[in-house]
């Protein structure tokens, strides 16, 4: 098992890598932090969440994106945030494009992750909520 992450490991840099580079050169990001930010947001899913249990390879996560930021992210991440869970939507919106792009995931695939990501965003936002609100003590009333 340790050697199946380690081989994913390198490779989920070199898509690090590529996709640096394709948001510099195919999407024009200019500013050094918007693609650290970008590339932090897909290094902890694809490194972390994706490799925590059942490990995955990068392009098979495209279908997880709804339990990742709807409630593992919340429960596993301390930073996790409104605003944090905004901006790994958007990051991993743009990986799973970049994916899409190098014909690593299918565009059914990929349109399925953006319709998730815009329809159950709500909900995300509110669990995190919930789940940050001192007065709510039964975990019942964060998940539902």
């Amino acid at each position: 098992m340790d050697d199946y992450c380690e081989r994913i490991r390198t490779e989920n840099q070199e898509l690090l890598d590529e996709f640096e580079n394709w948001l510099r050169e195919a999407k024009g990001v200019k500013g050094e932090k918007t693609i650290r930010t970008h590339i932090d947001n897909v290094d902890f899913y694809i490194n972390t969440c994706l490799l925590y249990e059942e490990p995955q390879e990068a392009k098979e996560g495209v279908s997880g994106i709804s339990y990742f930021l709807g409630y593992w992210f919340i429960r596993k991440a301390l930073w996790s945030s409104k605003e944090s869970i905004k901006s790994n939507a958007t990051s991993l919106k743009k990986f799973y494009t970049f994916l899409y792009e190098r014909g690593d995931v299918k565009e059914e695939a990929l349109e399925q992750l953006k319709v998730s990501i815009k329809e159950e965003m709500p909900e995300w936002i509110a669990t995190v909520q919930r789940y940050d609100d001192p007065e709510i003590t039964d975990m019942e009333e964060v998940w539902g």
